[in-house]
């Protein structure tokens, strides 16, 4: 083993979901080591402990892999279970944890966005329930990178990830598993694989786009060989380090190709596609998109129609800027419903204390408590699973579910690598008139309510506050700002807005034209395009 001498790097506080940086500056000598160091110092060592380990493919995934393999073997960790060839999603990461008991996990990913060497990479670390580790866990970490002062490593050759088996090197049993057996195996006792697969088999028309990231054996396992799909239902299967060149974030705008056949005069019955490493989703029929927020109060709507939801949900929860489609669906089933701040590790506890059982978030994060993040492919398959028992098509889900439940119109608009100090001025401005707001006319619409929203978490009663401003109007209508952490370069602002509307005559308008009023009042609230010299969004979803 050698101790090698270091010094704090700034900046390596940990996001919504690990730490995320541009893949050079992991590159740079000792920038991952002083990470990894301050994980194990911030949770109290790994001596003795099991740990799961693998990522997305993404650029740098195998060479880091390596350098934690050798540091956690330099901290006498008892046992590493690693993905083969380096590759587990993140739902199956979390599944990993779960099904052998180990004290955590770190995965290797930058989620949705891009890959390559100019790209993205990103550490997170899991915590011994699966899930993301939460506040007072990263801070411990960010704590020990302010003041770490050396690091450890083994001097041992790199491992052989393409094979499969167990081997030790000193104190630590190092053992490589396949990534998609355990996980498919899961699906097939939540699911009914028969009746999906009869609909599949009864010329139902399907097609998955794993955008060149790590879902694609996933899919290829459960979709074509569980549930006999033919093998061009699955598209973009093969993992690379770029990313086809792509950008694997599921929406409309970057799944383009897919989002085309969908909406063609020849399109399959059925569409979905995954991110980067496997745990958001898009969801889409024959010429209709279905949005995350939409996705998510249908299948609480029909959970009870698998097998591991027919004795019904406890609760379900939202993060505070998905819409309020749930909300209306619980109330209407006598659930609870609870808003979390944005970042799947505020559900842990709701989960682990049996409180909610499905969660989701605007951003395409759906789940629910048989592992802790939010799975891509899990979505899928409850989507399957609800056409399969219904017997009907995706668009006429979303007709029946409007009009029992109406419709929230909704849509996100991304404001991407802005001036921080301008996004920063912007939201601090609006911060300081929210006492005032409420009665005042922007655009179309008037300010019922205005709040900078917080959580009290009613498992341990931790405060998490400043998570997003909140505007409620008069009209029924809601708009949320909020800066998001899953960038690495400039700030990115996202805006939220949304309107409920309950006539059945008027379900199945535009998005776009449906929220127009909010729009407007949006722009005349906080003049975005002067202050941010932005003509439009650079995502809209």
């Amino acid at each position: 083993m050698k101790t090698i001498s270091t010094v704090p790097i700034e900046g390596q506080k940990p996001g919504t979901s690990g730490l995320r940086k541009k893949t050079q500056v992991f590159m740079t000598p000792g920038y991952l080591e002083n990470f990894i160091q301050s994980i194990w110092n911030g949770i109290g060592s790994v001596q003795g402990k099991t740990l799961v380990l693998g990522g997305d493919g993404r650029f740098f995934n195998t060479e880091a892999i390596q350098t934690i393999v050798k540091m956690a073997v330099a901290a006498r960790a008892a046992r590493l279970i690693i993905g083969q060839n380096g590759l587990l999603s993140t739902p199956a990461a979390s599944h990993l944890i779960r099904l052998h008991g180990a004290d955590g996990g770190i995965i290797l990913s930058a989620s949705h966005n891009p890959g390559g060497s100019e790209g993205d990479f990103g550490v997170k670390f899991n915590t011994a329930n699966g899930g993301p580790a939460p506040e007072s866990v990263t801070e411990a970490i960010y704590a020990a990178s302010t003041t770490i002062s050396e690091y450890e490593i083994a001097e041992i050759p790199d491992i052989d990830l393409s094979l499969s088996g167990k081997t030790r090197h000193m104190e630590t049993e190092i053992e490589l598993v396949d990534p998609v057996t355990d996980y498919a195996t899961l699906m097939e006792t939540l699911f009914d694989f028969d009746a999906i697969r009869a609909l599949i088999a009864g010329g139902f028309r399907l097609r998955f786009d794993a955008m060149h990231a790590v879902t694609g054996p996933y899919a290829r396992e459960i979709l074509v060989n569980r549930l006999g799909a033919p093998d061009d239902c699955v598209v973009n299967a093969t993992p690379l380090p770029d990313f086809g060149g792509g950008h694997p974030d599921p929406n409309p705008v970057w799944a383009h190709a897919l989002m085309s056949e969908m909406m063609g005069d020849t399109a399959p019955d059925f569409g979905a596609a995954s991110d980067g490493d496997g745990d958001r989703n898009m969801i889409l029929g024959r010429g209709i998109y279905v949005t995350p927020s939409d996705s998510l109060a249908v299948i609480a709507a029909n959970a009870h129609l698998a097998p591991g939801y027919a004795k019904g949900l406890a609760g379900v929860a939202r993060s505070m800027p998905t819409s309020c489609a749930l909300d209306r669906v619980a109330k209407a089933r006598g659930m609870a419903c609870f808003a979390t701040p944005t970042g799947w590790k505020f559900f842990g506890n709701l989960l682990d204390s049996g409180k909610a059982t499905l969660c989701g978030e605007e951003s395409a994060g759906t789940g629910s408590d048989h592992i802790r993040e939010k799975d891509g492919l899990w979505a899928v398959l409850m989507w399957l699973n609800i056409l399969a028992r219904k017997g009907v098509s995706v668009n006429q889900v979303m007709v029946d579910h409007w009009r029992e439940f109406g419709r929230d119109y909704y849509s996100r608009h991304d404001y991407e690598e802005v001036d921080s100090e301008a996004a920063n001025a912007l939201i601090t401005d609006l911060r300081a008139q929210l006492g005032s707001l409420p009665g005042q006319v922007f655009g179309p619409l008037t300010v019922a309510r205005a709040e900078e929203f917080s959580y009290l978490d009613p498992v341990d009663g931790s405060l998490t506050q400043k998570q997003g401003l909140q505007i409620h109007f008069a009209e029924g209508a809601r708009l949320v700002l909020r800066l998001s952490g899953t960038g690495t370069s400039g700030a990115t602002l996202r805006v939220y807005m949304e309107r409920h509307e309950a006539r059945a005559e008027d379900l199945t308008r535009d998005a776009q034209d449906s929220l127009s009023d909010v729009i407007a009042a949006m722009q005349a609230l906080t003049e975005l395009k002067t202050r941010l010299n932005r003509e439009g969004p650079d995502v809209v979803t």
